[in-house]
């Protein structure tokens, strides 16, 4: 390692990336959106700029999510949009080239573990180092992962659900289902069309999800007006939609992430499961803030579940502990190419 070389920790979500730079802390959180122009493939924006224009682009200009489930889908515009994190990140005047450390999904094969390794080079990093998500999560929501105890860790994001079951630093059972956020928010969209026959945008389903969702039916519903536009008719309208309308909507998806977290249970050594009744499950990634979602998992398997502090940030963070500690990380990690 030279002393040089500016460290970075990379959090490549399907929904959002972070960065963190040790002694700085996140100097980055923005969605993992880039907006191409179909006419000269220029890079037009990325992040938050590009945010703001999905759905709302003509047709010469694209916007893209460049990381479906988890796993790197477009590698060029990856690429791009590593770049443009890692330069913003460092800074204009930064010379040397950074080591990156990048969290990737439990289940990832070796050839997608390349792609995230090759873009990180190909975007000007000199070395990069791939940890698998869950083991991040851990260290980030302040678990001390190399005791002898099992933890259970559930990170749920924008694209994948990772769970798994961590002792001595290691992940002795995990589970990765595409399943998370985004299949929630398709869900929501879904309903409100087959129920209302109202077509609304990946937007106003997150919303949907952020202000009114709910894992479990409450007794006090929140509601909230929908705008969208009419499927028979053409025309814009709205309507008023409830919470338990939206627990209904997202059984589905909900269920196979609880599905996910039992069967990595079920196949848990019975020492480290009676650790993890003591401990209860830790629930971290920024879909795991829908509301009640532990109160769901702990009805479904009996260990009661909590949310780590800052679950959206968690990996990030263990990203730039992991950093600062490479030494104690050395064996969790993947090697570097």
């Amino acid at each position: 390692m030279s002393i040089f070389s500016p460290k970075l920790g990379i959090d490549l979500g399907t929904a959002n990336t972070l960065v963190f730079v040790p002694g700085k802390g996140i100097v980055l959180n923005e969605p993992s959106v880039v907006v191409v122009s179909e006419i000269d493939k220029k890079v037009l924006a990325v992040g938050i700029g590009a945010k703001e224009m999905i759905g709302r682009t003509p047709d010469t200009i694209i916007a893209y999510r460049p990381m479906r489930d988890g796993v790197i889908a477009d590698y060029r515009v990856t690429e791009a949009m590593l770049r443009y994190f890692i330069d913003k990140a460092l800074g204009r005047f930064n010379i040397f080239k950074p080591e990156v450390m990048v969290s990737v999904p439990a289940a990832i094969t070796s050839t997608e573990r390349r792609a995230v390794i090759e873009a990180s080079i190909r975007a000007g990093a000199k070395n990069a180092f791939v940890v698998k998500e869950p083991i991040l999560a851990a260290i980030g929501a302040g678990i001390p992962i190399q005791e002898a105890k099992g933890h259970m860790v559930v990170d749920i994001g924008g694209g994948t659900t990772d769970v798994a079951v961590i002792s001595l630093g290691g992940i002795v059972s995990s589970t990765s289902v595409k399943c998370a956020g985004n299949k929630i928010d398709v869900a929501i969209a879904d309903y409100v069309k087959r129920t209302f026959n109202l077509a609304i945008g990946d937007h106003m389903a997150e919303l949907i999800k952020i202000n009114i969702g709910s894992a479990v039916p409450l007794d006090q519903e929140l509601s909230m007006m929908v705008k969208g536009r009419d499927f028979i008719s053409g025309l814009p309208r709205s309507t008023e939609i409830k919470t338990n309308e939206i627990v209904k909507a997202i059984a589905t998806p909900l269920r196979e992430m609880i599905k996910a977290v039992r069967d990595v249970l079920q196949e848990t050594p019975p020492e480290l499961a009676a650790d993890i009744i003591d401990q209860g499950i830790i629930m971290t990634g920024g879909s795991s803030l829908l509301r009640n979602l532990p109160e769901l998992v702990f009805r479904r398997t009996g260990v009661k579940a909590q949310l780590a502090d800052e679950p959206l940030l968690c990996v990030v963070k263990g990203t730039g502990i992991a950093l600062q500690h490479l030494d104690t990380y050395k064996k969790t990690m993947i090697s570097k190419r």
